[in-house]
């Protein structure tokens, strides 16, 4: 997948070691947003790196001055067709593992049935909390539609008395009754569109590593610095000998905003007072609303010379609470497990313990069924 990048305004470089077009070229900020490609480079991390919340309550954006409408309307659609991609990915591992039930229940340990019969509780527990936070959203959008198209009357009638004569008293009445509607509505779609941002969930971002062509060589550092509203993530990072790359951050976790975009700067260390920006840009979030992990490639600079790629990976929920089930569902493309119930394959007998098990219930029957016991 690629991001959408809004290039800004780069800073001039008067001397550059290598290449002329390391730091990049300068360009206009109204450039249009470019398609980029993926790429997977390698890169090693330091051990005992831990998944970094770099906010909290006080982090979270006060609800606006000013509503955005027309943002608000993208990102609910987009958020739609997350959550429903969401749905179907853990309906279909739901089918999968009743399926595998149905087939292995006559021949099978009962441990092995017990295991998947917890899964499929679990995922069913995590579909009927999609639903309902699916369901919460659309009551959310539908109730700041429905303060949009009052505003948007009381705006008109603001505009109509005011382009009339203001000389009677019912007009300058009706005028400051309308008024007061229009600030009103203002305010509630102002705080129902700071509701759904809190309902946004959560965006896992990892570092994968920096791609540059003939650009990268062993020794460089880098600084990398991500905005995202109030939010902040400043990594750095070394370019080894083979291509590897070492940095100092694994991972962090952003809460979505509506309005914000994410601003990325890369920055070359060469030494204490000399440091060369090669890129900022701003690039589109709307798009990471997707039920699978998925790896995004951004232009650093504008001739693509230089790449960074990230493993982004959306949360629905923006707790710690997820079910492990549906968890697996979300990183079965890029972590392989040391041990998955899914891969079981169930024996063709049943153990002795379970043998003896059976003989003993079918002999407790008997003994019911002649009134021995």
């Amino acid at each position: 997948m690629s991001l959408s990048v809004r290039p800004q305004r780069r800073v001039l470089v008067t001397k550059i070691n290598r290449s002329q077009s390391f730091a990049g070229v300068n360009s206009s900020a109204d450039r249009p947003f470019r398609n980029l490609s993926p790429f997977t480079p390698t890169v090693s991390r330091k051990t005992g790196s831990r998944v970094s919340r770099m906010f909290s309550m006080s982090h979270k954006s006060p609800p606006p001055k000013v509503p955005q409408p027309n943002r608000l309307d993208e990102v609910y659609e987009a958020l739609k067709k997350g959550l429903t991609a969401y749905l179907e990915v853990h309906q279909l591992e739901l089918e999968k593992l009743s399926t595998q039930i149905r087939e292995s229940k006559r021949n099978s340990r009962l441990g092995f049935l017990y295991d998947l019969d917890k899964q499929v509780k679990s995922i069913e527990r995590f579909l009927r909390r999609l639903e309902f936070h699916a369901s919460k959203i659309d009551e959310l959008y539908e109730a700041y539609c429905i303060q949009r198209r009052l505003r948007d009357g009381a705006h008109n009638m603001v505009k109509a008395y005011s382009t009339g004569s203001p000389g009677s008293r019912e007009a300058r009445e009706s005028l400051a009754e309308a008024s007061k509607g229009y600030k009103e509505y203002t305010e509630n779609m102002c705080l129902l569109e700071n509701e759904l941002e809190s309902q946004l969930g959560e965006f896992h971002i990892r570092m994968k590593g920096l791609a540059g062509f003939a650009r990268l060589c062993a020794g460089d550092q880098y600084e990398i610095f991500m905005k995202y509203g109030r939010q902040r993530w400043k990594l750095r990072g070394r370019i080894e000998v083979n291509s590897k790359q070492v940095w100092d951050s694994e991972e962090m976790v952003f809460l979505p905003l509506v309005t914000e975009f994410l601003s990325i700067k890369v920055t070359e260390l060469k030494s204490l007072a000399n440091h060369v920006v090669v890129g900022n840009v701003s690039c589109e979030t709307k798009d990471l609303f997707a039920a699978l992990p998925q790896v995004v490639a951004v232009d650093i600079n504008d001739l693509g010379t230089l790449k960074l790629s990230l493993e982004v990976t959306w949360n629905p929920f923006d707790k710690d609470d997820q079910p492990s089930a549906a968890s697996s569902v979300n990183k079965a493309s890029t972590v392989n497990k040391r041990f998955s119930t899914y891969n079981q394959s169930p024996p063709d007998t049943p153990s002795l313990r379970e043998q003896a098990f059976y003989v003993s219930v079918h002999q407790a029957a008997l003994l019911r069924r002649h009134g021995q016991w």
